[in-house]
């Protein structure tokens, strides 16, 4: 019986010829990653459990990015304690302010995930790196712990769903109206701990801004991991970046899924995912007359370069509407100094839009962009349950940076080409 990409990943890191949907393993993994959040917990799993070192000291990575530069005193006492256990431990990967990152944006673009790898992190998006052709997935703490401690985790070997891509984008569509209608077409939990495998003639078409994004959601359809085959475009994003070879991995003609999803990407429209959850989604030129009170631009979803130049692109010569507070977050200090460089961050400001450090912030509700009750905001961040971004009763509607951009013009909910 052929094997998926995930599962041939999965074999070679569990030293089996083959293994099949529902399987225990235990695998090899090559990079385990934590924040400022959920690190502390599995460094006190870590310590109780009477590990005294990591397994591989370049193979741990801890990037400081929930509430850093920090918003309170715990928030404080959280990084006191991650800086202390990467000094000890003398972590190669130890992102703090000035170096730091949203971590699903910052270890792609520094090159220490690659194709061919099996990652675990303690943050459910962790799947973005499926992009690269890679195997990761989100876990909690103590699996964390675990992992830094013995270099492996046990997995069941998830089935499978291939989406087949055909076509490509609209112009004032990206990677976000792919996902968000994906999502729309098989609910939250239409996934649920399988695998989904991204492939067809439409792939090529995508960026790795595009894939990245996608795969970073997978997680909001329930999905183990997401994962994109690896093309020239790949490569070229991994040439003189991956810190190790990358290794490529092909599904095999006879691979089983248990259902093929065909998408054709030249019939996504701009979409929106209304309150509350992500499945409610419908064409953002139906929602014009919802009037909203902030927009974010960022996060492990929709922070990267092409966000940004979307941004740029919509707002530069214009201005917010008033009344609407419009934040704007390079996802890594990389991306923070070329959005300077190219006069982005002016363009924002005379806007009246304001630009933050890298940091998650807003997304979870941490800080920098809090909702009070009754307030709606439109976010390229990639969650909109109940109370996510502040009071219960705010609702968060998910959208493109293109969308949001838009809708911080006019202070409605509004399509691109409306703008």
């Amino acid at each position: 019986m052929g094997m998926t990409m995930t599962q041939k990943i999965l074999a070679a890191h569990a030293g089996l010829d083959s293994v099949e949907a529902g399987q225990l393993i235990s695998a090899k993994l090559d990079i385990v990653l934590g924040n400022d959040i959920t690190t502390p917990v599995a460094i006190n799993a870590f310590e109780k459990a009477g590990f005294t070192e990591v397994f591989d000291k370049d193979r741990v990575a801890v990037v400081l990015d929930h509430f850093v530069p920090n918003k309170d005193i715990k928030a404080a006492a959280q990084s006191k304690q991650c800086r202390e256990f990467a000094c000890e431990h003398c972590i190669s990967h130890f992102y703090d302010v000035g170096k730091m990152g949203i971590e699903h944006a910052l270890l792609p673009e520094q090159g220490v995930v690659c194709a061919g790898d099996c990652i675990i992190g303690a943050d459910s998006h962790t799947c973005t790196y499926g992009a690269l052709g890679a195997f990761s997935t989100g876990v909690g703490s103590t699996d964390m712990a675990a992992g830094m401690a013995t270099g492996t985790a046990w997995f069941k070997v998830p089935s499978a769903i291939r989406f087949d891509l055909t076509g490509r984008l609209p112009e004032n569509c990206s990677g976000k109206d792919v996902i968000l209608s994906i999502i729309g077409q098989i609910g939250v939990d239409g996934a649920l701990y399988r695998s989904m495998e991204f492939t067809g003639p439409g792939v090529a078409s995508l960026s790795m801004d595009d894939r990245l994004c996608i795969c970073n959601m997978a997680i909001e359809a329930g999905a183990k991991n997401g994962i994109f085959p690896v093309d020239q475009r790949t490569i070229e994003y991994m040439e003189g970046r991956c810190e190790r070879k990358p290794v490529i991995y092909e599904a095999d003609p006879d691979a089983v899924y248990e259902q093929t999803v065909s998408i054709d990407l030249s019939q996504i429209v701009p979409t929106v995912s209304c309150p509350h959850l992500p499945e409610n989604t419908r064409p953002a030129k139906e929602l014009h007359n919802i009037k909203i009170d902030q927009v974010v631009i960022g996060s492990c979803t929709n922070g990267r370069m092409e966000d940004m130049e979307t941004a740029f692109r919509t707002l530069n010569g214009k201005k917010v509407a008033d009344g609407v507070r419009c934040i704007i977050i390079p996802a890594t200090m990389q991306i923070m100094r070329e959005c300077v460089e190219r006069g982005y961050v002016t363009a924002w400001i005379d806007a009246g839009a304001v630009v933050s450090t890298p940091t998650c912030g807003p997304c979870l509700g941490g800080y920098m962009g809090i909702l009070a009750a009754g307030e709606r905001c439109v976010s390229t961040t990639n969650r909109n349950f109940v109370g996510r971004m502040g009071h219960v009763d705010s609702e968060v509607y998910l959208a493109s940076p293109a969308t949001a951009a838009a809708s911080a013009l006019t202070g409605y909910i509004t399509a691109p080409e409306e703008v």
